[in-house]
């Protein structure tokens, strides 16, 4: 079964365990445990094979005028916001269920030498996530947790932005979007540490995240292109994730 069926159904039968469980177990903190929000910041490592190719054609177009090259890309960074919507203690076991939506950009310019001046092109990658998933830690002190598995099913989006600044107040700018959105899903492992008791705790964790992105497409249906003078249409923007981590702030309150 593909790895992502299987954390679905997994997903599936943990959201119902503390209704089904509420009078057979002992919660550590709260009577059914707590619910909360978070926010943080993220990082996440990833394969974009067919943009990095599309940067590769644009400097070996340009190389004679190029006074500072494109740099690939393949490191963004953002936030991400969520829900915790339930977090308990089962017999020594932290149990916690959540859904979040994460944002994450990476930017890259080159300036070009032209005989009335310079311009500039700049490329942007930003890519939005939605996920669900469940992390299960255990107490190694009473204010410092490990969590063993964080595993969560993401709902990958992504745009590219083309931007070129010509001399003068002349400015071209193109966005393309994912063609149609994908699913993923990320493993890691952490920690959390309690800064107030059960109701503020400090929250991170790394792991890998998978997912891909193929094709991409302005709001006219035009779909970019293998670099910028080809009609040949790219299909592998992003091939495949990578390491990601995250550190993040959590305020519970009791159920």
């Amino acid at each position: 079964m593909h790895i992502t069926k299987v954390i679905i159904f997994v997903l599936i039968i943990v959201l119902m365990l503390p209704f089904a469980s509420v009078n057979a177990q002992s919660f550590g903190f709260g009577c059914l445990g707590f619910v909360g929000g978070y926010g943080g910041y993220t990082y996440q490592k990833y394969d974009p094979k067919g943009l990095n190719n599309y940067v590769k054609a644009f400097n070996a177009a340009n190389k004679d005028s190029l006074s500072s090259p494109m740099s690939e890309f393949g490191k963004a960074q953002g936030y991400r916001v969520g829900v915790n919507f339930f977090r308990a203690d089962f017999q020594g076991f932290i149990l916690t269920t959540k859904g979040f939506y994460q944002f994450l950009s990476e930017k890259k310019s080159a300036s070009i030498n032209v005989t009335n001046g310079s311009s500039s092109a700049i490329y942007e990658v930003e890519m939005k996530n939605w996920g669900v998933g469940i992390d299960l830690g255990t107490a190694i002190t009473e204010a410092l947790s490990w969590k063993v598995v964080d595993a969560a099913v993401l709902y990958n989006s992504a745009s590219f932005t083309n931007t070129r600044n010509s001399p003068g107040p002349s400015t071209t700018l193109l966005q393309f979007n994912s063609e149609k959105s994908t699913i993923g899903y990320s493993i890691a492992t952490g920690f959390i540490l309690q800064l107030a008791g059960r109701y503020i705790s400090l929250e991170g964790a790394a792991g890998y995240s998978a997912f891909r992105i193929d094709k991409m497409r302005l709001d006219d249906g035009t779909e970019l292109a293998i670099s910028e003078t080809s009609k040949e249409v790219m299909t592998n923007f992003i091939t495949a994730g990578g390491f990601s981590a995250v550190i993040q702030l959590n305020i519970g309150f009791p159920l």
